[in-house]
């Protein structure tokens, strides 16, 4: 059964302000931006898998918390075009969890070190790239993966 117009844009909204909020509780801790990133709102990038409505969900929330961590107008863009591809590849991927989770950790391992270089200056480039990395494997990967087992034992109860 397909989701109404009202029930999907609402499961959106929600999802955006999950992200948003999440993304402030990182940058609350300094993990939000900058060369080390663990933000806790990359584990709803499994959001997926579940439902489409996680894909604009995902994107807004994105732009939102950029805006609101001070981010520059380029990273707002691209950081947050980063977000909607990983779910877009996130959702096209659903059929296996751990696959799922490649397409975020993968967009925000490309994009997020070029911007920190090319926006803030921050520099080497490469230790970008490996800390970048590190940061998606943590919360794109394990928290996302933690997440989908807890969504897929409560699904019942769940409106996803």
């Amino acid at each position: 059964m397909k989701d109404s117009s009202v029930k999907m844009l609402t499961k959106s909204a929600m999802i955006a302000a999950l992200y948003a909020v999440l993304t402030l509780a990182s940058h609350g801790l300094g993990l939000a931006n900058g060369q080390i990133q663990i933000r806790l709102s990359e584990a709803l990038t499994i959001l997926p898998v579940f439902t489409p409505a996680a894909i604009p969900g995902l994107f807004v929330g994105c732009i939102l918390s950029n805006i609101l961590t001070g981010a520059a107008i380029p990273d707002i863009i691209f950081g947050s075009l980063a977000t909607l591809l990983g779910a877009l590849g996130s959702r096209a991927l659903k059929s296996n969890k751990y696959l799922a989770v490649i397409p975020p950790i993968a967009a925000n391992t490309v994009i997020i070190p070029l911007l920190l270089f090319y926006i803030y200056g921050i520099v080497p480039l490469w230790l970008s790239f490996i800390t970048v990395f590190a940061g998606e494997i943590v919360s794109a990967g394990v928290l996302a993966i933690l997440l989908y087992n807890g969504i897929s034992k409560n699904r019942d109860r769940l409106s996803l």
